[in-house]
């Protein structure tokens, strides 16, 4: 058997036991390269180490620990709250309140399912107490959080662009971003539409939070109990109309304002400079960290520490594959079926149904890769299909079985049933899977074939 074979097989054995037991992927990934690295390739343990991608663990700290300031400061809440006080009372407007302020979380740091955790029991919650259909509800927050997950400040977008200079195919940034934007905005509008989205058009919240139908009558939607303001104070720390500040609020408006401006510095410095994305982050979080000390001084340990451990070994392992030759094998193969585009569609479902199961961080530097081949020979455009095995590998997050859907199954409202609530997220999740990635080729990569 050879090295590429064993290299593959040892990928899968890593999925397999990460998904089935509660150990984080990237310690098993140190595990596979150290042993197949060693005994099947013949490297010592520097060469093994030198895999890794230190500018891709740089940002990784970086963007996670400017977010987690963000988040203790009270900017994400404020962020919320302003987005939620902006819909003038439209109940029709709070799914996609929710699908915005997911997408901006993610966008500017945030790890996908971090972000479904903050809004996810927020939306659930106006869901219950509005009639506002839960899966709709549901998956318009994991559809945000991948809807800006792949912009260049991004944990997604800064892995797959990342992963993607180092194999020699340049660079996409806008494509991946606004691709992964504009498929999850269209999914979002289905959702809306299909799942009772134009029944909520005449309704309205009152400055009670209480519902009232178009004419002015009080409207009696999701049960017997109506919303009162305590109700819809709890759920976003401001009344839904005003979104006038809990006294409790964490961090000053200084804070606040500080944030802000570093996020956008870092956005600045990181695109208009072209300067590394991790040390602007960085950055940007001490000078946070020095202007007030006491407050951040324990926030380095909210930094996404098992996210650096998984993307730090799987990208160590993904060296490996490389070595091994593995995704010149499977992307010759794949080249070879006689249609470098069937060779794409094959490869959106391989990344789309494993995601389905495991962890999408993890897949992203294994996947990418595997493109050099049907890009060199089958004339693919590299952004283009990136972008397609991009989203093919993260929109079918909304699964059950992956760390964002099981979330919006945990916060499931009170009204609805958790095995019809599961049984719902089951469907839909399967639905995209099996449809999601034909679409996206179909979308993407056929018109630059």
């Amino acid at each position: 058997m050879g090295p590429e074979w064993i290299a593959i097989i040892a990928l899968v054995a890593l999925f397999v036991i990460g998904t089935l037991l509660p150990i984080n992927m990237g310690a098993l990934a140190y595990v596979a390269a150290w042993l197949v690295g060693m005994y099947s390739l013949g490297l010592d343990e520097k060469e093994i180490l030198g895999g890794i991608s230190a500018d891709l663990v740089l940002t990784l700290i970086g963007v996670t620990y400017l977010f987690a300031i963000a988040r203790q400061n009270g900017t994400v809440d404020l962020i919320v709250r302003t987005a939620v006080s902006s819909v003038g009372g439209r109940v029709a407007l709070i799914p996609w309140v929710m699908f915005a302020v997911t997408a901006v979380i993610t966008a500017i740091g945030a790890a996908s399912p971090a972000a479904c955790a903050i809004i996810g029991p927020i939306a659930l919650g106006f869901a219950g107490r509005y009639g506002i259909s839960p899966l709709m509800m549901g998956m318009m927050v994991v559809h945000g959080a991948q809807a800006g997950g792949f912009s260049p400040i991004s944990i997604y977008g800064t892995i797959t662009n990342s992963v993607m200079e180092d194999a020699g195919l340049g660079s996409s940034h806008l494509t991946i971003f606004l691709s992964s934007l504009l498929v999850n905005t269209v999914m979002a509008a289905i959702l809306f539409v299909v799942l009772g989205g134009r029944k909520l058009v005449t309704m309205r919240m009152d400055a009670d939070g209480e519902l009232v139908s178009a004419g002015g009558g009080t409207a009696a939607v999701g049960g017997p109990r109506r919303p009162d303001r305590s109700d819809a104070r709890s759920a976003t720390g401001a009344t839904p109309t005003t979104g006038t500040p809990n006294p409790d609020d964490a961090g000053s408006r200084l804070e606040h304002v500080l944030t802000l401006l570093a996020f956008l510095a870092v956005a600045v410095v990181a695109l208009a400079f072209d300067k590394n994305i991790g040390f602007a982050a960085i950055t940007a979080a001490v000078v946070l960290s020095i202007l007030t000390p006491k407050a951040y001084k324990d926030t380095v340990k909210q930094i996404a520490w098992p996210t650096v451990l998984l993307v730090a070994g799987v990208s160590t392992y993904a060296t490996i594959l490389t070595t091994a030759g593995s995704p010149e094998f499977v992307g010759n193969w794949a080249a070879g079926l006689g249609a470098a585009a069937i060779g794409a569609l094959i490869l959106c479902y391989v990344g789309g149904v494993v995601s389905a199961f495991a962890s999408s961080t993890a897949l992203l530097p294994v996947i990418v890769p595997i493109a050099i081949p049907l890009v060199a020979e089958g004339g693919l455009s590299a952004g283009l299909f990136v972008a397609a095995l991009a989203v093919s590998s993260t929109i079918v997050d909304v699964s059950p079985f992956s760390t964002n859907g099981a979330l919006m199954l945990a916060n499931k409202p009170d009204t609805i049933d958790e095995n019809t609530y599961y049984k719902q997220i089951l469907a839909y999740g399967a639905i995209v899977t099996l449809v999601g990635p034909l679409l996206v080729w179909a979308a993407l990569v056929l018109p630059g074939w």
